[in-house]
């Protein structure tokens, strides 16, 4: 049986997750996505949910199936795929290990498929040098999985967003940069929902 979605209805109000893609100990980003969290929920275009990879503990991928056929066998990726199906967008809030994205965000990226696809994104980042070269990589990642990512994103230095690289504290600036990113998630979000919509429709002969 597939796990391929069917589309959201076009009346239903959007549906946006705040994924926290960090688990370690001590992790930043907790502080990071509640902030942003803070900041979505006085929105009335759309309901956000944040979405904490610890509440959804994947093992290294171990479907013998690769996602994009849609057919899951274990517990976890059944309930992970249910759970990102349910979304019409996304805000994820990376660090940066490496220059690039942590291994449990894209450990939990790569267990899906369908349930990603014909949505949006956007991207809070955090690191040295604000996490932007995570992003880069996660940009390039969405495409393979048909999502469309906004333009706009929002990168926390360490160094001036946190005190003693820890305490966050955001410059004042960054509150209207996550208000610009929710904009452009919003409606993209809602461009894309009618382009499952339209994929799902049966096609007249």
């Amino acid at each position: 049986m597939s796990n391929t979605q069917s589309p959201a209805r076009s009346s239903a109000p959007l549906k946006i997750a705040i994924i926290l893609g960090s688990t370690r100990p001590g992790r930043n980003g907790e502080a990071v996505a509640k902030w942003v969290e803070e900041i979505a929920q006085k929105r009335t275009d759309a309901s956000f949910e944040l979405v904490d990879l610890k509440e959804y503990p994947l093992p290294h991928l171990d479907e013998a199936i690769p996602p994009s056929a849609g057919r899951y066998t274990q517990p976890h990726t059944k309930a992970w795929a249910t759970k990102i199906a349910s979304f019409d967008g996304f805000v994820f809030v990376t660090p940066e290990y490496n220059h690039s994205v942590s291994g449990v965000l894209k450990n939990a990226i790569d267990f899906l498929y369908a349930e990603w696809n014909n949505k949006a994104a956007g991207f809070v980042s955090y690191g040295s040098v604000g996490g932007v070269r995570a992003v880069e990589h996660l940009r390039l990642v969405m495409a393979e999985l048909q999502v469309a990512t906004v333009r706009a994103q929002v990168s926390l230095s360490l160094v001036t967003d946190f005190v003693q690289y820890h305490e966050f504290h955001p410059d004042p600036s960054k509150a209207p940069q996550v208000t610009t990113l929710l904009d452009q998630l919003v409606a993209w979000a809602g461009a894309m929902r009618t382009v499952r919509t339209a994929s799902a429709e049966p096609r007249s002969a």
